[in-house]
């Protein structure tokens, strides 16, 4: 259950500029964002991050900006944001498959090379202690321009926020990311944990 309540559906219209795109990419609002809602002006920077980070203006494929995305929260243990960036990544073109073997992109076969530069580059990021080093950067070089490399970074240091956000408020997971991470990640050690709120149990 989480610690605080995110506000209801019908609190929500002063921020429909805010929170359309985020119902048309994800299918839903989260209870994240309507949580930070509690301080609009919170909630109104936080999106305008998230469109300059991963809006039209990114030039990195949909897809890889999610699979970067959920490397980094499997990396931090939200397990929050494992659910909703999966999701996310099958929304956006990704196999179920292929999301489940993260953690083999490195000789996985479903991974490109320019896939497996920019995730061994989020996963080094997202450790801590950040393990990133003048290789992780040289290898990612070979596949993408300067400005992608600064996308890169600008999702790990997103999910960065939002993985700490949502562990320590124990956000409510929903009912469709809930549902794909039972059936896509609880064959790789996923659980639900404290994020189960009302929508289902471990």
């Amino acid at each position: 259950m989480a610690h605080v309540a995110p506000l209801p559906d019908e609190a929500l219209d002063a921020f429909a500029a805010d929170l359309d795109p985020v119902r048309e990419r994800m299918g839903f609002v989260p209870n994240s964002m309507k949580t930070m809602a509690r301080k609009p002006d919170l909630l109104r920077a936080f999106a305008g991050l998230g469109r300059a980070v991963m809006g039209p203006g990114c030039s990195l494929p949909p897809e890889l900006v999610q699979m970067i995305a959920h490397i980094c929260s499997a990396a931090a243990g939200c397990r929050y944001c494992q659910a909703h960036t999966g999701h996310v990544a099958e929304r956006r073109g990704a196999s179920a498959e292929k999301i489940a073997q993260v953690w083999s992109y490195e000789t996985s076969a479903l991974f490109s090379p320019a896939e497996r530069a920019a995730l061994a580059l989020a996963q080094a990021a997202a450790e801590v202690p950040n393990r990133v080093e003048a290789a992780h950067f040289e290898a990612a070089r070979a596949h993408f321009s300067e400005d992608q490399l600064v996308e890169i970074v600008a999702v790990v240091s997103l999910f960065g926020w939002l993985n700490r956000w949502n562990d320590t408020m124990a956000t409510d997971l929903e009912d469709s990311p809930l549902a794909f991470a039972q059936a896509a990640l609880a064959g790789v050690g996923w659980e639900v944990g404290k994020h189960a709120g009302t929508a289902g149990g471990d």
